[in-house]
């Protein structure tokens, strides 16, 4: 008899745990994704990336599918370096989204408005070749680069990833980095995700940016070059 009313008691009380987690909202995680090493429990948006690089890296965790990594070159496009890193130190990147998908070509991100007209506030003077500044970064399989309107100059925060070669791109557009880690996470996100218009790459349903980090790598950046407008 004893035992059976441990058992019904039990019972109870597991019933009752179960009604209270349904019932009380969850506080949203900051994540930590043992695969890449990542921790961005952080109270800025700058912290360790644990690899072997001497270049700034920076690190965007995408909900559902998890981090991607990109090394930053400072010595190909110092501007755009300095800007990018200066979007992430102040959160901008945190909770915006990737909203473009042309698969075998870009997946690009970075507007606050999530439908590829916003910015900053500000433009950046486009550091690609045929905009009169020498820039040798090849538009290859992972590259990063800037996105901008027809005016050379009209960069702000929106960039894309290369899915593959893309060599009419090259001296027309500003490509600052390489994508280090986390390839399968785009792979997932080309395989998974639907496009709602195929000519202009308009996702379904944005990727969320639930976190974005810099790791400085002992670089000192200077204050970014903007163009108000």
């Amino acid at each position: 008899m004893k035992n059976k009313i441990i058992f019904i008691v039990s019972i109870v009380v597991l019933v009752i745990l179960l009604i209270v987690s349904m019932i009380i909202p969850q506080k949203e995680k900051i994540y930590k994704e043992d695969l890449l090493g990542i921790n961005y429990n952080v109270d800025n948006n700058e912290g360790e990336i644990n690899y072997d690089k001497t270049n700034p890296l920076v690190s965007f965790y995408i909900k559902n599918y998890g981090s991607i990594v990109i090394e930053l070159y400072p010595d190909i496009a110092p501007n755009t370096v300095n800007n990018f890193i200066s979007l992430v130190k102040q959160g901008f990147y945190d909770n915006n989204s990737f909203h473009r998908l042309v698969p075998g070509f870009v997946l690009q991100g970075g507007d606050p408005d999530g439908n590829g007209q916003g910015g900053p506030g500000y433009t950046i003077k486009g550091e690609f070749t045929n905009n009169g500044y020498e820039n040798n970064l090849k538009h290859e399989k992972w590259v990063v680069s800037m996105a901008r309107s027809n005016d050379y100059d009209s960069a702000g925060s929106q960039f894309f990833i290369c899915l593959d070669e893309a060599s009419n791109l090259d001296g027309n557009y500003a490509s600052f980095g390489r994508v280090i880690d986390g390839f399968d996470n785009i792979k997932n996100i080309v395989e998974n995700e639907d496009v709602s218009d195929t000519s202009s790459g308009k996702l379904k349903n944005n990727l969320i940016i639930k976190k974005a980090i810099v790791d400085m790598k002992n670089y000192n950046y200077e204050d970014v070059l903007k163009i108000t407008k």
